[in-house]
């Protein structure tokens, strides 16, 4: 299965990719942003996807990168699509601290999110040991059942297969690493223990453990508990970062996040080393304060 583009697009981007591929190889300066409009999935709807190729990208020839996959795409990179103006600062971030020599340089794939993305977001395994009640509560809330499987198989089996053909990556379990905040943390989390044979580690800021402000909170956290202790991969080749601040939203996280903890620190992970919980006094919930922190959980999972 490759990703399917509208007519017009797909042999657009074919020729531009081929030509990009080719051209690089033979020129220091190049495009390093490309914006992939309505990429079409057999699993979700469609969405963007935004591929940012670091520095050395074309004056290194046979050099190949780790990459990091990023959910909610759109406030990664622009202010202008940034959903309130604030972007993550990824890429001014990696190239600072692989120009200190604290990280690889490293491909950044960005998921944009759609009208979809609580439902896309929704681990479906959890979800499915809540009570019927909570269920259907929260499937009246959000407008639908979770598609955080499908979500899931549009990364692994439809993109990953595209970017790894397309550019030069390091496609292997170990250079390849999953991030996201809020309920793209909880994705984050649910696609390593999901997929462990892919991903290598998983940053999961401010993590929605509640699943819902109005509905859920422990039952929630509980099922992920459950979930988690009965599927985490082994800790050998796993990393985890989770963190929270205390201010807004993030202050509902610190119980929740304890328990996550436990059940670490019983799988055998090591904080510090394949694990990490940091807690942010006054940090709230939203870009500005996930952009200063950065740096990191980018060196716990790209630091080898």
């Amino acid at each position: 299965m490759v990703i399917i583009y509208k007519r017009v697009v797909i042999i657009f981007l074919g020729l531009f990719f081929i030509a990009n591929l080719s051209e690089g190889c033979k020129h220091e300066e190049s495009e390093r942003m490309f914006n992939m409009k309505n990429v079409v999935s057999d699993y979700v709807i469609p969405r963007n996807v935004d591929v940012w190729l670091p520095p050395s990208y074309y004056s290194t020839k046979n050099k190949r990168f780790p990459v990091l996959y990023m959910h909610d795409g759109q406030n990664l990179f622009d202010t202008a699509t940034a959903t309130w103006g604030i972007t993550w600062g990824i890429a001014e971030w990696v190239e600072k601290l692989s120009g200190q020599g604290k990280i690889p340089e490293v491909i950044i794939v960005g998921m944009w999110c759609t009208p979809k993305r609580y439902l896309e977001y929704m681990p479906n395994k959890p979800f499915n040991l809540l009570s019927n009640e909570l269920q259907t509560t929260l499937i009246d809330e959000y407008g639908g059942n979770p598609l955080g499987d499908e979500y899931l198989k549009f990364i692994v089996e439809e993109l990953k297969p595209e970017i790894d053909k397309t550019y030069k990556t390091l496609p292997d379990q170990a250079n390849t690493f999953i991030m996201g905040s809020s309920m793209g943390g909880l994705i984050s989390s649910y696609a390593i223990t999901e997929y462990p044979e892919v991903f290598g580690g998983a940053a999961c800021l401010s993590t929605h453990w509640i699943g819902s402000t109005k509905n859920g909170g422990h039952e929630v956290s509980n099922a992920l508990v459950k979930y988690l202790t009965e599927n985490l991969p082994s800790p050998d080749n796993h990393k985890y970062y989770f963190d929270f601040g205390t201010k807004a939203l993030d202050s509902l996280y610190k119980p929740h996040q304890l328990k996550i903890d436990s059940v670490m620190h019983k799988a055998g992970y090591l904080q510090g080393e394949n694990w990490m919980t940091q807690k942010f006094e006054g940090a709230e919930h939203n870009e500005y304060f996930w952009q200063k922190r950065l740096d990191i959980p980018l060196v716990f999972l790209l630091n080898n």
